[in-house]
């Protein structure tokens, strides 16, 4: 009993130590490494998104933050030369056009009479002509300096009259620019804590560099880029909505402004918001923005191949027409229903808003 105690009992569990160290190291390395060479290797794959070409309209509508401004007072000159001598009207009256605002007297220049046979030559007698000097615009009379006795010479600016009209002006972007290149329609105005929205029918598009007070559709400076991306600073991202407004972070380029109707009450200095129409597309083929490249009449798309996404997309040259700030019109060159790229190859990574920073929807292509 004792040598069992002593020495069979110890030894007895020695060995099962010994039997469950063993079966452990085997799970542990053996069984471990046979499961992760036999299960599938990781495969990396990434989904190029795809879009359909749609029939769609598109409403080409651009909406532009202005400010209502003071029309500038145009300035009264002198149209003959001679001496004041009936002033008409005092500084801060209302006059219309074709309004007297004060007599100029001129000495007419006389041809001296020839000596006769009975007398002495005897000297002409001055002769005078007087000339009113007429508003050139309705308004109230701001300035006048001309003073009586004063002698004014033709083109002298002797005053100044104030409209009392106003202008909602306000600045646009190349690809605003862009958008606006037909002739701007009537924009509808909504003042802040103003009337009620109103139609302005004059609108104006004048380019930054000219210097000509601009026309409706010309001086566009040259930008490269496309239609979706690469104009001036203004990209449209997707999601970006008809409303949406491209100009934020881009460049001013040019000045869209409308004179107030007569009647609407306004004040200088109240902010305003211009709706333009710039044309309507009812019923054509359209792409987002995003799978175009290239300029305002001439883009880019990249067909996705047959079978879906594995094999390479073929670069293709289309037309473009209108766009809303969100989809582009396709005049020719691509086929309702056909499949592009949703993405120019090559394009930054798109931030979801819905993901937390440093997610993006999908990766650089290309």
């Amino acid at each position: 009993m004792g040598t069992f105690r002593r020495v069979i009992l110890p030894v007895s569990w020695l060995l099962v130590f010994a039997v469950i160290a063993v079966a452990l190291v085997k799970i542990a390395f053996v069984d471990g490494l046979e499961s992760a060479a036999a299960g599938p290797a990781p495969l990396a794959q990434v989904d190029i998104p795809v879009v359909p070409a749609t029939g769609a309209t598109v409403t080409n509508t651009v909406e532009i933050k202005g400010t209502v401004q003071s029309d500038p007072a145009e300035t009264v000159r002198s149209t003959s030369a001679g001496k004041v001598v009936q002033v008409f009207v005092e500084q801060g009256a209302t006059v219309s056009k074709g309004d007297a605002l004060f007599q100029v007297k001129a000495e007419r220049a006389v041809t001296a009479q020839q000596p006769s046979q009975d007398g002495p030559q005897t000297a002409p007698k001055p002769v005078y002509d007087y000339f009113d000097v007429l508003a050139p615009s309705a308004g109230t009379l701001q300035q006048l300096t001309t003073l009586m006795d004063q002698q004014v010479t033709v083109g002298e600016a002797v005053g100044k009259i104030d409209p009392g009209t106003y202008t909602v002006a306000g600045s646009v972007t190349a690809a605003q620019q862009y958008r606006l290149l037909g002739k701007p329609g009537p924009a509808e105005i909504v003042l802040v804590g103003g009337p009620a929205p109103f139609q302005c029918a004059d609108v104006t598009l004048k380019n930054n560099a000219s210097d000509d007070g601009g026309a409706a559709s010309g001086g566009l400076a040259a930008t490269g880029g496309g239609v979706g991306r690469g104009i001036g600073a203004a990209m449209v991202g997707p999601g970006n909505g008809s409303g949406s407004q491209p100009e934020e972070g881009g460049t001013p380029t040019g000045t869209l402004s409308c004179p107030i109707p007569s009647g609407q009450q306004v004040f200088a200095g109240l902010g305003a918001t211009m709706t333009v129409s710039a044309g309507v597309a009812p019923d054509v083929v359209t792409v987002p923005l995003t799978s175009v490249k290239g300029s305002v009449k001439d883009g880019i798309v990249w067909i996705a191949g047959p079978g879906g996404t594995g094999a390479a997309p073929e670069q293709r040259t289309v037309q473009l027409g209108l766009n809303d700030g969100s989809v582009v019109e396709v005049t020719s060159g691509l086929a309702e229903g056909e499949q592009v790229l949703e993405f120019v190859p090559g394009a930054p990574a798109v931030q979801d808003p819905m993901m937390g920073p440093g997610q993006a929807v999908y990766g650089p292509m290309g």
